[in-house]
């Protein structure tokens, strides 16, 4: 059976880096070989994978799924060379040459926005365990950046009444972060819990989430928190529209594209 390759050019925290991961154990729970490759350590102990140096490419017979990354041209012995977006602005693909057989999306939203037709797959939702919570705690989960647009997660919360916004996720904006929520968090009203693992564990710690991105492709955040019994206070603009597929419906999509 030929090898499936997943080649990202991200897999440090974040959505799509939990997404291949979650593909990628699908793949070898149901007996498709299947490693995820990457050029940042974060994923490597979280399913089969290895680092970007390690991935020989144009091995007769493998199946290619690319993600963040621009080929010159597609691999000649690959049985099928998918790129996989998770993406809008900041890989735009009507700029880039085409290397790949297919392409596939999150969300519809995000097909219509990137203007170029392909597949539509969700993403796997996480499985969680919904727990009574005696406590009342407030949280915002994911990067903390312009798009997420923290800031505003932590005043809608304060103006709830809730007197501090557990933060999960990464500093990736460095500048937003000195502007906009280094005070909330020096005043006592945020505290930063880096980014959590263990989602049951995070989901176990709020009762209630606030999310006010400016803008997703897929919204992993509002089904996990029905499963998980947390309250999920989102705004418009963190709609993707995206749909929620069984792991089976997942499964066999891919498998069909893939044609393996």
């Amino acid at each position: 059976m030929s090898k499936i390759k997943i080649i990202s050019g991200w897999t440090n925290p974040g959505g799509s880096t939990i997404a291949f991961i979650n593909l990628c154990n699908l793949f070898n729970e149901n007996g498709l070989d299947c490693t995820f490759y990457g050029p940042h350590d974060w994923h490597l102990d979280k399913c089969k994978a290895g680092r970007l140096q390690e991935c020989a490419v144009n091995e007769e017979g493998e199946n290619l799924i690319v993600h963040f990354l621009k080929f010159p041209e597609r691999p000649e012995s690959s049985n099928k060379v998918i790129l996989a977006c998770h993406e809008k602005q900041v890989f735009p693909i009507k700029e880039i040459k085409p290397f790949w057989d297919d392409i596939v999306y999150v969300s519809e939203s995000q097909m219509k926005w990137q203007e170029v037709t392909g597949e539509i797959i969700p993403n796997i939702i996480f499985p969680l365990i919904e727990r009574a919570k005696s406590f009342v705690a407030a949280g915002a989960i994911g990067s903390i950046d312009r798009n997420k647009n923290t800031h505003v997660s932590i005043e809608r919360a304060l103006a709830d009444g809730h007197s501090e916004m557990l933060l999960y996720g990464l500093v990736t904006d460095e500048v937003y972060y000195s502007e906009e929520v280094k005070n909330y968090v020096e005043s006592g009203y945020a505290k930063i819990m880096k980014h959590e693992n263990d989602k049951q564990k995070m989901y176990d710690t709020l009762s209630d989430v606030y999310h006010s991105s400016l803008s997703e492709t897929f919204n992993f955040i509002k089904p996990e928190c029905e499963k998980a019994g947390v309250r999920y206070h989102g705004l418009d603009s963190a709609e993707s529209g995206a749909g929620y597929w069984t792991s089976e419906d997942i499964l066999s999509k891919w498998k069909e594209l893939l044609k393996v």
